[in-house]
């Protein structure tokens, strides 16, 4: 049996709110290409998205915690809203799903039905490093991580105009764009912690825009796609 592992971007779930239209799309293609490829299994690892940032910023208000500071407080908010939001995608694939949404990547058994899916487990990083951690535990060599951006760029193409997007990068070169702390809510083409442990594991990664269906599909079947892959 054949693994993939796709990292969710709660961004794309849920903007703001439950994306309906996406997740049904979504659903659909999964449905079919496991249809055409009964030796496949997914496992999806779902983000926070709207719903942690929204809960976040409200506690930060709250407490008068500044943004950039890293607390637990915080990441749990986020983990919550993981939890939320990938509870929606288990259940709009009823049967396809046999488990409960995992929250310790460590503790996943072998799941028995064509699709696992996780949520946020503990403080310290985002669901990219539960994607990471799962992919070693089911041998998948490849995590795919779909969020809301196409490609990752050499800066931020939103304070940036001369930022120029990748095809493919090394992750010395892109974890020296990333850094090396995670604080919650960061938003990053992949995860800090996540990028460690993947380049000490041989992981490959791409990334790529998550509402481009078809193009999700290209990558599943090992066809060209649009995307940035780091290796």
């Amino acid at each position: 049996m054949n693994t993939k592992v796709l990292s969710v971007g709660g961004s794309i779930v849920a903007p703001e709110y439950p994306d309906t239209e996406f997740v049904g799309k979504f659903v659909k293609m999964v449905k079919d290409f496991l249809e055409a490829n009964p030796n496949d299994r997914l496992i999806l690892v779902v983000g926070g998205g709207g719903p942690a940032r929204i809960y976040q910023k409200a506690f930060r208000e709250v407490t008068n915690t500044a943004e950039n500071a890293g607390t637990d407080a915080a990441d749990w908010i986020g983990i919550m809203a993981t939890r939320l939001n990938a509870q929606f995608v288990k259940a709009s694939f009823g049967d396809l799903c046999k488990e409960s949404v995992v929250t310790d990547p460590t503790a996943a058994n072998e799941f028995t039905g064509k699709i696992l899916v996780a949520a946020g487990w503990k403080p310290g990083f985002s669901t990219d490093n539960d994607a990471v951690l799962l992919a070693e535990k089911f041998s998948a060599d490849t995590v795919v991580n779909l969020s809301n951006i196409e490609k990752v760029y050499t800066d931020d193409p939103r304070k940036n105009p001369e930022a120029k997007p990748l095809d493919e990068i090394s992750w010395a070169d892109f974890r020296k764009m990333v850094g090396d702390e995670w604080v919650p809510g960061k938003n990053c083409p992949f995860d800090p912690i996540a990028s460690k442990k993947a380049e000490s594991m041989g992981l490959k990664v791409i990334c790529a825009g998550g509402k481009n269906i078809e193009n999700t599909k290209a990558i599943l079947e090992g066809k060209n796609y649009v995307g940035t892959t780091i290796k």
